[in-house]
């Protein structure tokens, strides 16, 4: 999987988001929002192809967090990405 092409984080009011334009004539925009290990893993990942272990590893080595925690936690965050479309 990967995070789509057309979706780039971007710095507003201090806070890093991802904007969704509406499609097909709609005009609803959705904010997602970043935290810091999120904004870690989207920097670590965009413009490569990962699966779950991959965000499992970089949450590991960068937090210093054990497996099993990793596992879970980069699970989580990939359904978020996947619920709100961001990953193909």
């Amino acid at each position: 999987m990967r995070i789509k092409r057309q979706y780039k984080v971007r710095e507003m009011a201090g806070e890093h988001v991802v904007i969704m334009q509406g499609e097909l004539g709609s005009n609803l925009t959705k904010i997602i929002s970043l935290n810091e290990s999120a904004l870690y893993l989207w920097n670590a990942i965009e413009g490569k192809d990962f699966e779950v272990q991959t965000v499992a590893n970089l949450l590991a080595e960068h937090y210093g967090i054990d497996d099993e925690v990793a596992q879970h936690d980069a699970e989580r965050w990939i359904d978020r990405l996947e619920e709100c479309g961001l990953i193909e």
